[in-house]
């Protein structure tokens, strides 16, 4: 299945909206696991169809391990956004100029916490 980034950035904000609303409401966290298709329906307002499996993953003493499905990458296909980043536009160079500008501030910190080491050493 094919997924616009758009679609995966609607998907990611419908979870987080599910994930908070189940650690909020008890009962709402157990219709959830039970019943995931209808929850999500009555949730959205409209049906919603798909295989999907639900579980607690709260206990702190489980180590939960998923293993996701395998992609298809011969159905691999980048939005017209994700091609400008990967081909050199605009975002690689914003992305370079902020790694760029918080590598001097933490250079400039550093610099100055050398400096407030040797004055106080010198005024022993």
């Amino acid at each position: 299945m094919k997924l616009t980034l758009e679609q995966q950035q609607k998907g990611q904000e419908l979870y987080k909206e599910l994930v908070q609303k189940a650690r909020e409401e008890a009962t709402f966290k157990e219709e959830l696991i039970k019943h995931p298709e209808a929850t999500i329906s009555d949730f959205l307002g409209r049906e919603f169809k798909g295989d999907i499996v639900i579980e607690d993953q709260t206990n702190p003493d489980v180590i939960y391990f998923n293993i996701p499905r395998k992609p298809n990458l011969d159905e691999l296909e980048l939005s017209d956004e994700q091609l400008d980043i990967v081909s050199g536009g605009e975002a690689p160079f914003l992305i370079a100029a902020g790694i760029g500008f918080v590598a001097g501030v933490a250079f400039m910190a550093a610099a100055a916490g050398v400096a407030a080491v040797v004055k106080a050493a010198k005024a022993k």
